[in-house]
């Protein structure tokens, strides 16, 4: 039996005086990659926010390792393993590529596992490589998301939660994203992931929650999904 590494139970949560999640239940077991898709506006990154501890809770909980977090703040969360990408990459434009995946590390001090770690994701990303040594905020916004993925990895996180990686992306710079989703899946870490991009998110899951007006209208197999005729015509296009 598969742990349950996060757990949202019954999470509400109000975010510019309107209730943009509307008592949400999910879980995301130890080696899995599950997906959260939906419309804009549909409460998603509001979710992210509240797992991370970046918005408050109105009501529900959020267990992490069997243990509730509510309440916690982002760092005490990224010692225990609970890294985020966040939506809009938020790197920090007035350091270099190195800096910033520095900063991913802050919470350790193994510091030549960590020169180690920077090499691996220097070889997911050849072209941050390249740049080093470059201003983060002087990059395209490919490269940025590409830091902000590697910065996160830093941190050696147990569960990576990303919010809409591939937003305002290239057809090409999407498609090295979603490449290196899978990668990083595929070398054990267990994965949060919400996307617009409804197709391709499916396309590398293993189960999906489709939400909608803040609340979860449906969940499975994302194969299955990605097959159903009803979520193919509301979030696909067809």
């Amino acid at each position: 039996m598969a742990n349950t590494l996060l757990k949202v139970s019954g999470l509400k949560v109000s975010y510019g005086g309107i209730q943009a999640v509307k008592g949400i239940d999910f879980e995301v077991q130890e080696g899995e990659l599950v997906t959260l898709i939906g419309s804009n506006g549909a409460g998603k990154t509001t979710t992210m926010k509240a797992i991370t501890g970046t918005l408050g809770l109105n009501a529900g909980d959020i267990e992490y390792m069997g243990k509730s977090i509510k309440g916690q703040g982002p760092w005490d969360l990224v010692r225990q393993g609970l890294a985020m990408v966040p939506e809009g990459r938020g790197v920090f434009a007035r350091m270099t590529i190195m800096e910033n995946l520095q900063m991913g590390a802050y919470v350790r001090k193994d510091q030549d596992a960590i020169e180690a770690d920077a090499e691996k994701v220097f070889t997911i990303f050849p072209r941050l490589r390249e740049r080093r040594d470059q201003l983060a905020g002087t990059m395209s916004g490919g490269e940025q998301q590409m830091l902000a993925m590697g910065r996160a990895l830093m941190s050696r996180p147990k569960v990576l939660l990303m919010d809409e990686p591939s937003m305002g992306l290239s057809p090409i710079m999407v498609d090295k994203i979603f490449e290196v989703v899978r990668d990083v899946y595929a070398q054990g870490v267990t994965i949060l992931l919400v996307e617009q991009n409804a197709s391709r998110a499916l396309s590398v899951a293993n189960r999906a929650y489709v939400m909608d007006s803040g609340l979860i209208t449906m969940s499975g197999d994302a194969k299955q999904m990605l097959a159903d005729p009803k979520v193919r015509a509301a979030y696909l296009g067809e």
